[in-house]
């Protein structure tokens, strides 16, 4: 097992849901901003390093039919099936890291508030693109939260990237089309505040 993976799986069997820094009841965020994609409710929804938030849960309940879930952490996975129960039948569970990810699914939306701060090798960085552009069908939308440049060097005690509309731009303006860019602050259980910065955009 690598380091990476070994460090959420302990994360996921130690801390309840509420005793991590991302916790939130309702991501209204991510959730606006998937409906803003406009697309049919049977489009393909994947949410990256989604672990047992409760984005999928919200999905479900405004309809959406074909929702993916991945996640690194089994245990993560495992936590969010238990809770969903039988309305998980319409998730695919995927147990995998976003870095190395591929599949036969062509996704409508990717949405990802969770993984891509943590990469910060230009290599990797690079990679996670190349599979944003591989596992998405044409005209897909890509929604990424991540730390802005007001917010923490470092989450679960591993370090991060932050970045700036500028800095989303040079990774993924080549290949895709801004649509939308904004920073928000995420309150967390522990009553401290994140700055995030949220970029919606759209495959060229």
């Amino acid at each position: 097992m690598s380091d990476k993976k070994q460090h959420w799986e302990t994360v996921f069997t130690t801390k309840l849901v509420n005793e991590v820094s991302w916790y939130q009841i309702e991501p209204k965020t991510s959730i606006q901003l998937i409906q803003a994609c406009q697309v049919a409710k049977e489009a393909k929804i994947i949410d990256i390093g989604g672990g047992d938030s409760y984005l999928i849960d919200h999905l479900l309940d405004l309809g959406y039919t074909n929702l993916y879930l991945l996640d690194l952490s089994a245990a993560a996975i495992e936590r969010a099936k238990k809770r969903l129960g039988e309305k998980g039948e319409m998730v695919t569970f995927i147990v995998s890291d976003s870095l190395h990810f591929q599949s036969d699914e062509k996704f409508d939306v990717w949405h990802d508030r969770a993984s891509f701060h943590f990469f910060t090798a230009a290599d990797d960085i690079q990679q996670y693109k190349a599979n944003v552009l591989a596992n998405t069908n044409p005209n897909a939308h890509f929604i990424v939260g991540t730390f802005s440049e007001d917010g923490p060097l470092k989450c679960s005690g591993l370090p991060i990237t932050q970045y700036s509309v500028e800095k989303m731009e040079a990774v993924f303006g080549a290949n895709f089309e801004l649509e939308n860019c904004f920073t928000e602050d995420h309150q967390t259980p522990f009553d401290t505040v994140q700055n995030f910065i949220f970029c919606h955009f759209k495959k060229n």
